[in-house]
């Protein structure tokens, strides 16, 4: 899944595919270097990012997805928590629903993921972009993120949501610690043994700064980024969420090489 941010603020990359042209060229670069998917966001939710409203979000996303629609078949998921953005998004071409909210941001999210009939990805955050990083605590970080998941499928589910539309992503760098984060990344089979698709998120994180400290900038963190989506291949997730696709789908390669050739 290639990242496409039409965000002034994106932790990574905000600020270099604010216009439509710039977003279709980078959707078209991602996708030649192998991208399955392409999420597409308009709000940042870097720790500490200000809201954006609905109205301002949609004129971000939506004409992009149509001229990414326009030019590929490529699924695109809307990266968002308002259910009026990803109604408009799913609208214009879109496919997925990627919630950072698990579908908690409004009351009506779960029944509006229901009508829309789309894939939807449900992420563990604790609190909110703003706050969650503040002073996140668990006393079994594992089990209470499972539990959280398992809570927001059935409550999808509830509503009307087709179980085998639902992902479910851990949240990596979302309310976490560097040591709730490692812990996640090696209880992973855990996550994949619940039975739904699991999306992997861990790119350019600063938690990999906690492991390396030089790697001050996002740019910094290729080979930590590689590490916890190879990682992830490893324990069967369904999809890691990128910004360097064409490195990374190059090391999803050599590590499926070996693989085959495993007695």
């Amino acid at each position: 899944m290639g990242i496409v941010n039409v965000t002034p603020d994106s932790f990574s990359d905000g600020g270099q595919f604010l216009s439509a042209a710039d977003g279709v060229e980078h959707a078209r670069r991602l996708i030649a270097q192998g991208a399955d998917i392409l999420d597409i966001g308009g709000e940042s939710t870097r720790p500490g990012a200000a809201p954006v409203s609905e109205f301002d979000e949609i004129l971000r996303v939506v004409p992009l997805i149509e001229a990414v629609r326009r030019a590929s078949d490529v699924p695109i998921s809307v990266d968002t928590m308002k259910p009026a953005v990803a109604r408009a998004a799913i609208k214009a071409g879109a496919t997925i629903w990627n919630d950072v909210t698990a579908l908690r941001f409004s009351p009506e999210a779960p029944e509006v993921a229901a009508e829309l009939g789309c894939d939807v990805v449900l992420m563990h955050m604790l609190g909110e972009p703003g706050t969650m990083q503040d002073a996140p605590c668990y006393e079994d970080v594992v089990a209470e993120v499972e539990a959280f998941l398992l809570g927001r499928a059935l409550t999808a589910m509830a509503a009307g949501v087709a179980r085998e539309k639902i992902w479910l992503d851990p949240g990596i760098g979302f309310g976490k610690t560097l040591e709730h984060n490692l812990v996640l990344l090696a209880a992973l089979p855990r996550f994949v043994a619940l039975g739904y698709p699991i999306l992997l998120g861990a790119s350019r994180k600063r938690f990999i700064a906690g492991v390396d400290p030089s790697a001050h900038a996002a740019s910094d963190r290729l080979g930590g980024s590689i590490a916890a989506h190879l990682a992830g291949a490893q324990a069967g997730v369904a999809a890691v969420r990128v910004h360097d696709v064409r490195e990374t789908v190059q090391a999803l390669d050599v590590l499926a090489a070996i693989r085959d050739r495993t007695a």
